[in-house]
């Protein structure tokens, strides 16, 4: 395999509003060789879990605002880095990252957690990857709150916006991430942006981050199209969950015409929560989305 890069651990120390303690999994099976971490917060016998599934090129302090919601609400809510990103290992070869690499991991994490009565969050890759689950792990997943996504069919044309973007990080070594979240979001203070840098010390920390944008379904036969139009027609057929949707209103790429053919998927979705200010990285008015999705599964 590629040379495994691990990011400093300090690194990781004092980040704005992420005080959560750090868990690893050393021996995942299948990735053996590769340390994986995540986040388990809240109450060890809770009856219910969120599980929080980040996107590109972000990693878990992403739902800092959402976690102490749910476990404040007697939750338990678990946030894994995928391989690539935040405190886990990062194969430095951009070939290492596929579909099902991705996929694969997420299926064995929640086997290996044994993960039950889940809520599914997602947005961005958290949902590309995470929407195709509940299909194929059945009993596990009961509701979902889903953020500025979209499923990568194969079938629909990407559109010319994330086209740019895929070609823009296709010709960048050393995407300049912090900056990108700056711009992306109106009331990012300087030192937040320095938290989603944090994970990536130089460029060779990035394959991860450079092969995302390259994955996602662009023709029928692509890796994960055939997975994702199966999970189309689950959703739209078979979910019997209660769901809730949120959108940041100024994500140029994710943003209303997508989530609103998302939501015509979702059967009993209520009319999405719209963040006027949100852009593509919504959970920034995470504590907002929390509160209002659990006060719906509570009326509902």
């Amino acid at each position: 395999m590629a040379e495994i890069l691990r990011t400093p651990d300090e690194r990781f120390d004092n980040l704005p509003d992420y005080a959560f303690r750090p868990n690893y999994i050393e021996d995942l099976p299948g990735y053996e060789g590769l340390r994986l971490h995540y986040l388990d917060e809240g109450p060890s016998g809770a009856s219910e879990t969120f599980l929080c599934l980040h996107g590109e090129p972000s990693w878990c302090y992403l739902y800092r605002f959402m976690i102490p919601v749910f476990a404040a609400a007697g939750g338990r809510a678990v946030a894994p880095d995928l391989f690539g990103f935040g405190r886990s290992d990062k194969p430095e070869d951009d070939a290492v990252y596929t579909w099902d690499f991705h996929r694969n991991m997420l299926v064995r994490f929640i086997e290996r957690l044994d993960l039950r009565n889940i809520t599914l969050v997602c947005q961005d890759w958290g949902g590309l990857l995470g929407l195709t689950l509940p299909m194929d792990m059945p009993g596990r997943f009961s509701r979902l709150i889903v953020m500025n996504t979209a499923l990568g069919t194969g079938d629909r044309p990407l559109g010319k916006g994330f086209e740019d973007w895929r070609a823009y990080c296709g010709s960048t070594h050393d995407l300049p991430v912090g900056p990108l979240f700056k711009r992306s979001t109106s009331k990012m203070t300087d030192a937040e942006a320095a938290a989603y840098d944090a994970p990536f010390p130089d460029g060779r920390y990035k394959a991860g981050v450079r092969r995302f944008p390259q994955l996602v379904p662009d023709r029928p036969d692509a890796p994960g199209a055939e997975t994702s139009r199966r999970a189309r027609d689950w959703w739209q057929h078979e979910w019997q969950g209660k769901s809730f949707m949120a959108i940041g209103m100024k994500d140029p790429v994710l943003g209303p015409p997508a989530m609103q053919a998302l939501h015509k998927l979702i059967p009993g979705c209520p009319p999405p929560l719209e963040i006027a200010e949100g852009g593509h990285f919504v959970q920034e008015w995470g504590k907002e989305i929390a509160d209002a999705a659990l006060a719906h599964f509570e009326r509902d």
